[in-house]
């Protein structure tokens, strides 16, 4: 099961993977499971047990390609468990296994990721660059806030949305701001990692960024600059033209 989204939500501290239990796959060959396995040189292993369980969990981290996996075995047969990685598979066994894990991968961001909640920062940003403060126009949707140009049109909408709306896995939810963007940039804008094509607006000429420690926050505050000026100095244009 992929749960590399813990890398587009927090920034890695490798120096603290030893300690967590990570190690290369050479010092890990004695055991029956690596025996064949085909891992690259660069992937760091980690074996943990699940507690009152005759299962444990393999985790699979490359650092340079930003990927996390996990895989379960039996202990008593070193066997995959294949149910683990089956998304329709339900029942309280399984779902037993399953939250197991999710807290082992919480455990192991907490103790050596870097994490960071860019909201309540951006928009002590956005009133002190634009003056704008957030109006919420959707009862259904509490947490999704409009800021406004001075023309009253939108030029950024924060939300809560989950990892997987934005093609990644996890059902975790994460504040994300979109933002307006010129059509002909947005190619090389969009890197997947902390800028996605527009959630739920028009990707051509918008994108989704995540207000998390994976989004720097210089950057950030670059694309909502171009952003409000996108959509504010465009409209003004249009109206003085107009006259």
């Amino acid at each position: 099961m992929d749960f590399s989204y813990i890398f587009r939500a927090a920034c890695p501290k490798p120096e603290t993977f030893a300690d967590f239990g990570f190690q290369k796959d050479d010092a890990l060959r004695e055991d029956k499971v690596f025996t064949d396995a085909k891992v690259p040189a660069d992937v760091l292993i980690c074996k943990k047990s699940l507690p009152q369980t005759d299962f444990y969990v393999i985790l699979i981290l490359n650092l340079a390609k930003e990927t996390l996996s996990a895989q379960v075995y039996d202990f008593a047969t070193d066997e995959q468990y294949a149910l683990f990685d089956v998304p329709s598979a339900n029942g309280a066994f399984i779902s037993q296994i399953r939250e197991q894990v999710k807290n082992i991968i919480e455990d192991f961001r907490n103790l050596c990721f870097e994490t960071a909640d860019l909201k309540e920062k951006y928009f002590e940003y956005m009133k002190s660059q634009f003056s704008a403060v957030p109006d919420y126009p959707w009862d259904d949707s509490p947490d999704a806030g409009v800021f406004r140009c001075k023309n009253d049109k939108w030029f950024a909408l924060v939300m809560k949305i989950k990892y997987r709306q934005l093609g990644l896995t996890g059902d975790e939810e994460v504040f994300v701001v979109n933002l307006k963007a010129p059509p002909d940039k947005i190619p090389n804008i969009v890197d997947h990692k902390s800028v996605f094509p527009a959630w739920h607006m028009n990707k051509k000429h918008w994108i989704t960024v995540l207000l998390t420690a994976a989004t720097t926050f210089e950057h950030l505050c670059e694309l909502t600059e171009q952003s409000y000026k996108l959509v504010y100095e465009n409209v003004s244009g249009k109206k003085k033209s107009e006259k």
